[in-house]
């Protein structure tokens, strides 16, 4: 699962398996939930929270009195792969976007899966999905800094639809609209990466 982003990702229309940014929307057409192997929970130190109406960097939180620089940093970076993912979603290319400035690893092969598999069926997007994030562990004196974040992703908003003729793409009408999704992200010299993004079968 996108593992980074799908309307709920990681699924493909007809037999659409979750793969790493779809599974940020729900689920498509063949619904067979999103699970994740990885561990539900994640160990807690002071948390950082940040939300925005849409994945924009104008909605990047700034430091306060609750959020560290680091924390505000690796949710920046969210927030703006977010936006640049779902830019690469409505014209069915991560070409001529940033997409790979904060995504890498399996967050950024899985949402390359996703667009082909979407392209090959002839299905873009419309709107965006929001979301709200909250940064669970921050590990700075690691080699590579590392992060876990938790993310209430909403995608009532983001529509999947036919290029061709603009129609909407049927979605399965038990399909979790708002639901938990697991983040994690590594700083690669200056710039903080979301390497990776799993949906959880769960509501949130």
């Amino acid at each position: 699962m996108t593992r980074a982003s799908r309307p709920q990702g990681r699924t493909t229309v007809r037999n659409w398996k979750p793969t790493a940014a779809l599974l940020a929307a729900g689920a498509l057409l063949t619904l067979s939930a999103c699970s994740s192997d990885k561990d539900d929970t994640y160990s807690t130190k002071p948390s950082a929270t940040a939300s925005s109406a849409a994945p924009s960097a104008s909605a990047s939180p700034s430091p306060s009195s609750s959020v560290s620089a680091d924390q505000a940093a690796v949710l920046d970076a969210y927030s703006r792969m977010w936006a640049e993912q779902a830019k690469a979603y409505a014209k069915g290319d991560a070409k001529g976007t940033d997409l790979s400035t904060y995504a890498a690893a399996l967050a950024l092969s899985g949402t390359e899966d996703d667009l082909k598999d979407l392209r090959s069926k002839g299905i873009v997007t419309s709107g965006a999905p929001t979301h709200k994030a909250t940064v669970n562990l921050l590990e700075m004196d690691k080699k590579v800094p590392h992060a876990k974040l938790t993310d209430c992703l909403d995608s009532a908003g983001w529509k999947f639809v036919y290029r061709k003729s603009g129609k909407p793409v049927e979605m399965p009408k038990d399909r979790l609209v708002r639901y938990v999704t697991k983040v994690e992200a590594e700083k690669w010299g200056k710039q903080w990466k979301i390497v990776d993004v799993t949906p959880q079968q769960r509501a949130c």
